[in-house]
């Protein structure tokens, strides 16, 4: 319910109400504020927010895939990559290195519901997402295993054995 101009709002009362002239000498009252008549108000009780056009709380751009989290970890003769893949089926996944760099791209389907009137929260991201990740240590591009089990895709990679650098006498 938008507030009409001559309203007075529980702020402006409280705002009045301490700040009376009498018990605050040389404080001036203010002039209110004029607002368009039709201007919607918001108020906190009716959980209705103004939107502008332009205010970027919620500007997003389609054409940015989502991230894909995960985590990154060693073993002794292993360099292993989780990522959550929950909803995700094998046949809308890729996976490619190329020069020590991973990626990890797809589509996550189930998101969209052509019935729905309208949103109440929608958290969770539908659609293309892809990660890039520059492995932390050299491994054999041959010796790759990917696994998707229960929503987790790992993908474990042999390392190679790298030599103790040489050192150089300096004449």
């Amino acid at each position: 319910m938008a507030r009409k101009q001559d309203e007075m709002s529980l702020d402006d009362e409280l705002t009045a109400a301490f700040l009376d002239e009498s018990s605050e000498p040389g404080l001036a009252e203010e002039e209110p504020v004029e607002t368009p008549a039709s201007a919607p108000v918001a108020t906190v009780e009716e959980e209705t927010y103004i939107e502008e056009e332009g205010d970027g709380w919620d500007d997003v751009d389609d054409n940015v895939p989502g991230q894909l989290a995960v985590d990154v970890y060693e073993t002794a003769d292993k360099l292993i990559i989780k990522a959550r893949t929950a909803g995700i089926e094998r046949k809308d996944l890729d996976v490619s290195i190329s020069d020590n760099i991973l990626t990890i791209s797809g589509v996550l389907n189930g998101g969209e519901d052509d019935k729905a009137t309208q949103w109440h929260i929608q958290e969770c991201y539908w659609g293309e997402f892809s990660r890039t990740i520059a492995l932390p240590v050299q491994v054999k591009e041959d010796g790759v295993e990917a696994v998707l089990k229960d929503g987790v895709l790992t993908i474990s990679f042999e390392k190679e054995k790298v030599e103790a650098p040489k050192r150089i006498t300096i004449n």
